[in-house]
Protein backbone atom coordinates (compact mmCIF):
# COMPACT_ATOMS: atom_id res chain seq x y z
CA UNK A 1 0.00 0.00 0.00
CA UNK A 2 1.52 3.14 -1.26
CA UNK A 3 1.29 6.58 0.71
CA UNK A 4 0.55 9.63 -0.96
CA UNK A 5 2.15 13.17 0.17
CA UNK A 6 -1.14 14.46 0.37
CA UNK A 7 -2.65 11.89 2.81
CA UNK A 8 -0.09 12.57 5.38
CA UNK A 9 -1.15 13.55 8.64
CA UNK A 10 -0.65 17.19 9.38
CA UNK A 11 1.42 17.10 12.85
CA UNK A 12 2.22 21.12 12.94
CA UNK A 13 0.88 22.61 15.70
CA UNK A 14 -1.80 25.38 15.13
CA UNK A 15 -1.08 28.83 16.87
CA UNK A 16 -3.83 27.56 19.78
CA UNK A 17 -1.65 25.16 20.75
CA UNK A 18 1.38 27.57 21.28
CA UNK A 19 -0.37 30.03 22.91
CA UNK A 20 -1.30 27.75 25.59
CA UNK A 21 1.62 26.58 26.53
CA UNK A 22 3.67 30.31 26.49
CA UNK A 23 2.10 31.68 30.40
CA UNK A 24 3.90 29.35 31.96
CA UNK A 25 6.51 31.49 33.88
CA UNK A 26 7.73 31.52 36.97
CA UNK A 27 5.06 30.15 39.11
CA UNK A 28 4.90 27.31 37.00
CA UNK A 29 8.26 26.58 37.79
CA UNK A 30 8.33 27.17 41.56
CA UNK A 31 5.29 24.44 41.33
CA UNK A 32 7.41 21.55 40.82
CA UNK A 33 8.28 19.87 43.24
CA UNK A 34 11.90 18.68 42.82
CA UNK A 35 12.53 22.67 42.21
CA UNK A 36 10.90 23.17 46.02
CA UNK A 37 12.42 20.65 47.69
CA UNK A 38 16.59 21.89 46.29
CA UNK A 39 15.12 25.40 47.19
CA UNK A 40 13.93 24.41 51.19
CA UNK A 41 17.57 22.44 51.39
CA UNK A 42 19.37 25.57 50.14
CA UNK A 43 17.11 28.06 52.70
CA UNK A 44 18.08 25.68 55.61
CA UNK A 45 21.84 25.81 54.65
CA UNK A 46 21.47 29.45 54.83
CA UNK A 47 19.17 29.13 58.09
CA UNK A 48 21.83 27.05 59.55
CA UNK A 49 24.78 29.27 58.89
CA UNK A 50 23.30 31.91 59.87
CA UNK A 51 22.18 31.11 63.15
CA UNK A 52 25.35 29.04 63.76
CA UNK A 53 28.01 32.65 62.95
CA UNK A 54 24.71 34.77 65.32
CA UNK A 55 25.09 32.12 68.53
CA UNK A 56 28.48 30.35 68.21
CA UNK A 57 30.66 32.57 66.84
Amino acid sequence: MRHHRGEMLDTTQSDATRQQDEPRGCLFALSQPPLMIFLAVIGCLLLTAALHDLLWL
